[in-house]
């Protein structure tokens, strides 16, 4: 028996941020780079993310910010995209279903590619992103 739901609350985004981000903590190709970044203020970004990911599955506008401008300095490739995805794929599957889940991995996918189509554009024209 499945122990997968519906994603409808804010602990439910919690359990999903909170079990991906453990993921992408002990991950051989990402550890590294979140660690770096984000060192000590682990707390502040899962905060983070939990309105980012409300605001998102949820329509509670909670989130305010560019989630694009703190990655776009990062040195990442596709690979490190790739990587994310299937960990944040993996967990929207291990715990959840439903029309929720599956706009949660569109979104991380429609990211994933914007995120990396403008960190390529701005390293190959040594431009720094307004937004």
């Amino acid at each position: 028996m499945s122990n997968q739901k519906e994603i409808q609350h804010l602990d439910d985004i919690k359990l999903l941020v909170d079990t991906f981000y453990d993921k992408v903590r002990k991950d051989d190709l990402l550890a590294a780079i979140f660690n770096r970044v984000i060192q000590d203020r682990w707390p502040q970004h899962l905060a983070k993310m939990y309105t980012f990911w409300q605001t998102v599955l949820l329509e509670e506008y909670t989130y305010e910010g560019s989630p694009f401008l703190p990655h776009a300095k990062l040195p990442v490739e596709a690979q490190h995209f790739d990587r994310w995805l299937l960990l944040f794929n993996a967990t929207v599957d291990e715990f959840f279903i439903g029309e929720k889940a599956t706009r949660a991995k569109w979104q991380g996918q429609r990211m994933a590619e914007m995120f990396l189509y403008k960190i390529q554009y701005h390293r190959e024209r040594n431009s720094i992103p307004l937004i």
